[in-house]
């Protein structure tokens, strides 16, 4: 009930959100109701009751405190830093796709297959999907690592058919929200403080429509943040060049202005899969091996291109350059595009080659994407 027990002036009333004062006799009265035991000059003037010394109101509270392991909350972390896989499990990618194109998308898609199979993380990987499985080619990750389900798969899934249908399990190892982002979110958080929870380093990556990321979940990216999660936020069909037919739905461009402002999160929009592979790796070390209370997000697109091998002797100096910009700030977003420094005029006021609007430098850690 509105108001319950304020009394007849306020219970029960569509005005009981505009009450702000009581008087002296509502005062004694409600408290009267209440059963709160105080004199009526302590009521009217709104005293507190603190229940004697050996009450059993006292020794409850008491009791639940010492419980939650006393008076002050404290962070206790029992979980074992995780060593990140070896770089050889993503080799394929360095050496590049040939003449084949693929997205960025696909790319992380296969390292996510990759990362579930490999010994040292795979059994804490956590892959989590809103709804569009499919959209971004995860549908491989059925037969891989199923879908989880606690009382398993109990009906016939309508593309059973297919070479790779839908498939839930008690152990599966995908989280599958429906069309559900904040849900989705929850499950990221969970996965992503678990290690502190739970002492269970899992590692979540939690792949969605970018535009459908800060713009809808943002206070929970914040509250993940604030809960000092790890994981990775991956932004699906980023950019402003892909899937047009349903107008500006999809069509993020400023995703990474609005993950610059959470103080704790890596932001990067890599263009080519060696710089994507390594990003991933270069995380998990960070978060689950160094134990940085940080985690990531990373744009994936949905045009397909032939992704180049890393250049020769670059993969140190890119490595490198990661972790420069790590300590740096973890509130600058950076853009990868491939592993030669501009060369544009510092007094130019943009750059035709790779379309910087404020001048390249020769200093820039990540350069900007031209091949001067």
């Amino acid at each position: 009930m509105k108001g319950d027990g304020l009394g007849e002036s306020t219970q029960g009333k569509n005005t009981a959100h505009q009450k702000k004062q009581f008087s002296t006799e509502e005062r004694v009265g409600i408290g009267r109701r209440l059963g709160i035991p105080l004199a009526d000059e302590e009521l009217a003037r709104a005293g507190f009751y603190c229940p004697a010394e050996g009450s059993e109101e006292l020794r409850y509270l008491r009791d639940r405190r010492r419980s939650l392991g006393g008076g002050m909350p404290y962070r206790r972390v029992d979980s074992a830093p995780l060593q990140a896989p070896d770089r050889a499990l993503f080799e394929e990618f360095y050496c590049g796709s040939g003449e084949r194109a693929l997205s960025t998308t696909m790319a992380v898609v296969r390292m996510m297959a990759k990362l579930i199979k490999d010994k040292r993380v795979g059994k804490y990987i956590v892959p989590i999907v809103p709804d569009e499985a499919r959209t971004f080619g995860m549908e491989a990750l059925f037969r891989e690592a199923g879908i989880y389900a606690p009382g398993g798969q109990k009906y016939l899934p309508v593309d059973a058919d297919s070479l790779l249908p839908y498939r839930e399990a008690a152990d599966g190892q995908i989280l599958q929200e429906g069309i559900c982002e904040a849900g989705a979110m929850a499950s990221f958080l969970a996965a992503g403080t678990a290690y502190a929870n739970h002492g269970v380093p899992t590692i979540p990556l939690y792949i969605f429509y970018s535009m459908f990321g800060f713009q809808r979940v943002g206070d929970m990216i914040w509250g993940c943040a604030d809960s000092m999660c790890r994981g990775f936020l991956l932004g699906g069909t980023a950019g402003r060049t892909t899937l047009n037919g349903e107008g500006l739905q999809h069509q993020d461009g400023h995703s990474h202005i609005l993950a610059s402002t959470v103080p704790n999160m890596r932001s990067y929009d890599p263009a080519f899969a060696y710089e994507l592979a390594m990003l991933l790796r270069d995380g998990i070390e960070v978060m689950y091996e160094r134990g940085e209370q940080v985690f990531y997000f990373l744009t994936v697109y949905n045009e397909n291109y032939p992704m180049p091998a890393i250049p020769g002797g670059e993969q140190a100096r890119i490595e490198e350059g990661v972790k420069k910009e790590s300590t740096f700030s973890a509130r600058r977003t950076t853009r990868m595009a491939h592993s030669r420094r501009c060369n544009c005029s510092a007094a130019a006021a943009s750059c035709s080659r790779c379309w910087t609007p404020r001048p390249c430098s020769p200093s820039v850690v990540f350069p900007r994407m031209c091949g001067a």
